[in-house]
Order: C-alpha cells, then sequence, then structure tokens
C-alpha cells in the first residue's frame, strides 16, 4: 500500500466565511487575510495505491469554469492535478476510483473537463463515488449551498455511466484499508476516509475539519449548513482522534499536511505536525 500527496493548487476564500463566529482578530493571527478579507487556502488531495486500486480522493476545483468564476478565488500556486499526477508517475487512465467526500466545487471540480463541447469524466477508466443522501442533496441544492454546486461538475458523472453509490452505513469497507464515516454538519452525507496505514489510522478531514486552525470546536465555518451538528461531530470525532492516536490529513490547511492532537488546558489541540512522507 501506498500513499501520494496530491496539491492541486491554491485558492481563496473569505476569511469571516471560513472562521464563523469566531472574530478577525483572532483568526487573522492564524491564517491573515488580504485586502479583500481573503484567505489562501490548499486544495490538497489524496491518492491511495490499495492493491490493485488506485483510489483518488477528491480533486480540487478543476479548470473548465470560465474566468469570471475564477477571480472570485484568485487560483495560485505552481501545483496543478495533473502536474501532480505525473510528479509520481500517474496518468489520468490510472486511476481505478474517484472517491468524492462530497460536492462541492472546490472538492469535485477536477472531476470533469471539457473536451469541445462536451463535457466527459477526466478519469475515463474510474468508477466516481459518492452516496444517495449526498447526491440527492446536491442535485437539488437549497438556496444556501445552491452556488456550491455547480451542475456541470455533478451531472456528467451519472450521464457517463461510471458513478456509483457508496452504502450509507458508518465504517463502511470501501477497501482493505479504506472506512468510510459519514457526517452530516457541513453539508448532508459528507463522507471521511479512514485509512489504516503502517498500522496507524489517518482520516481525511474533508471539510469536518479543514485545517489545523478549525481544531478548536467554536472554530466552525459559515459554509456549514448545520453548525450546532459540526459542533457535536468535532468534538466526539477529536476525542476519539485524542484516544486512538489519529493522524489528521487536512485538505486545506495552506501549510501543514498532516498533524497529530494533544490534550491541554484549552481543550483538544493540534500536537505535532508533519507531512505524509515522514509517516
Amino acid at each position: 500500500m501506498r500513499l501520494f500527496t496530491i496539491h492541486t493548487g491554491n485558492f481563496k476564500l473569505d476569511g469571516g466565511a471560513m472562521f464563523g463566529v469566531v472574530p478577525k482578530v483572532l483568526w487573522n493571527a492564524l491564517n491573515p487575510a488580504d485586502e479583500n478579507n481573503r484567505c489562501t487556502w490548499a486544495m490538497r488531495c489524496l491518492l491511495v495505491e490499495d492493491g490493485n486500486r488506485l483510489i483518488l480522493i477528491d480533486n480540487g476545483i478543476g479548470n473548465k469554469q470560465d474566468a469570471k468564476f475564477f477571480s472570485h478565488y484568485d487560483l495560485h500556486g505552481d501545483h496543478s492535478l495533473e502536474s501532480s499526477l505525473r510528479r509520481h508517475s500517474f496518468s489520468w487512465n490510472d486511476i481505478t476510483d474517484v472517491l468524492l467526500t462530497h460536492l462541492h466545487f472546490d472538492h469535485c471540480g477536477g472531476s470533469i473537463v471539457r473536451k469541445g463541447d462536451q463535457l466527459v469524466p477526466a478519469f475515463p477508466r474510474a468508477t466516481y463515488w459518492s452516496n444517495e443522501t449526498h447526491w440527492a442533496w446536491a442535485t437539488q441544492p437549497n438556496a444556501r449551498e445552491k452556488a456550491s454546486f455547480l451542475k456541470e461538475n455533478i451531472l456528467p458523472i451519472r450521464e457517463s455511466g461510471q458513478l456509483k453509490m457508496v452504502p450509507e452505513e458508518q465504517d463502511y469497507p470501501f477497501s482493505p484499508h479504506i472506512r468510510i464515516r459519514f457526517v452530516h454538519g457541513h453539508t448532508r452525507a459528507m463522507m471521511l476516509p479512514f485509512i489504516t496505514y503502517k498500522e496507524k489510522t489517518i482520516v481525511f478531514c474533508a471539510d469536518l475539519l479543514p485545517s489545523v486552525a478549525h481544531i478548536p470546536l467554536p472554530y466552525i465555518m459559515a459554509y456549514d449548513v448545520f453548525p450546532l451538528t459540526t459542533l457535536q461531530e468535532k468534538e466526539s470525532f477529536l476525542q476519539e482522534a485524542l484516544e486512538q492516536s489519529y493522524i489528521l490529513f487536512f485538505e486545506h490547511d495552506p501549510k501543514v499536511e498532516c498533524c497529530t492532537v494533544k490534550m491541554t488546558e484549552k481543550g483538544i489541540r493540534a500536537g505535532d505536525f508533519f507531512s505524509l512522507h515522514e509517516i
């Protein structure tokens, strides 16, 4: 079994939206905002070689939207999905599975590419995985989340015939070394992969914990549709992570790839910081 970090580039989001009720005087020290109040965030995905399967967990924002769309998010950095795959000697055709934690555009935009006038799967040989509850939530979006669910990222997956659904049972065994946990605070039925690797458990935190800065319980994104559910899920998960010595893998932290957690006088906080290749 092998794991590879897949960097797909950086983007910017409003700091207030990312930190919710936490005052700027506090969060700005953690991730300083630019003149437009936007902070830089990573779009860090994970590639898992598990037996004869090559599983890509999320795939970033993609490149098929127009200039006006991208101007809102200031894409920057030296990385892309394609270059990161190539760096590890993989191609689009090598991917057997694309596991989408959820269908917000910064997590699934790389799923689909434009070829002429057509929208087609970027990974022609892969099975794309969502779940029935989240698929319905994304394709019939509420007004609050509608801007995050772009039909051009989502509908062509089903039209291609490459879409399958993960059974909605906690700790579902997706592969020999990956099990799926469902959480519902950020968006309905987001999937968190728990990966067994070198006798450790690595949790791909997706948007339950987008960064190290979101470990303290009150640090909950304004994007979350059910923030009190997120609060409960974070508290339960962090206690479990502490007791089981989980390694947290962050999709959006601009600097920190992985960390452990520890108990402090202020509650559970980040422990050691390190990169995936150091495990």
